[in-house]
């Protein structure tokens, strides 16, 4: 490794590439309907652990309210993002219907328990404004 490198931790590397992504994901609840207490959300958190793991990525933080969750995602390029969210939401759903079926239908969701729209907005680093900086202070060749 190189003197000037220094390890850190979030950053991590494979053969040909070292990343550091990290992409914040909101999952609404179908219709915006309260379903969830804190024992679905636990779960729902175990699950959605599972699933990132599959993927090689690393779910971050998760929390959530009656109606949303929101998670902090570690993933690496190989990756397609939306890959990732559909299976989250598709397996998480699938289990969460199957363990709480007696909560879900007296809530009255249908079939699908996520609304098919989500957020995904990256986030980690510096902010724009400092990697607009250092690209423009970066010296060409004459």
């Amino acid at each position: 490794m190189s003197p000037r490198w220094n390890p850190n931790s979030d950053v991590r590397t494979g053969r040909h590439v070292a990343y550091n992504l990290h992409a914040h994901l909101v999952f609404v609840t179908k219709y915006r309907r309260g379903v969830f207490d804190d024992a679905m959300l636990k779960r729902c958190e175990e699950i959605m652990r599972e699933v990132c793991a599959s993927f090689e990525a690393e779910l971050r933080e998760f929390n959530g309210d009656t109606d949303h969750v929101h998670l902090l995602v570690h993933y690496p390029p190989k990756v397609a993002l939306s890959k990732l969210i559909n299976s989250l939401k598709g397996v998480s759903s699938r289990y969460l219907r199957a363990e709480y079926t007696g909560r879900i239908n007296r809530i009255g969701m249908g079939s699908v328990s996520w609304s098919r729209s989500y957020f995904a907005g990256s986030c980690g680093g510096a902010p724009l404004t400092v990697i607009r900086q250092y690209i423009e202070g970066q010296r060409r060749p004459v």
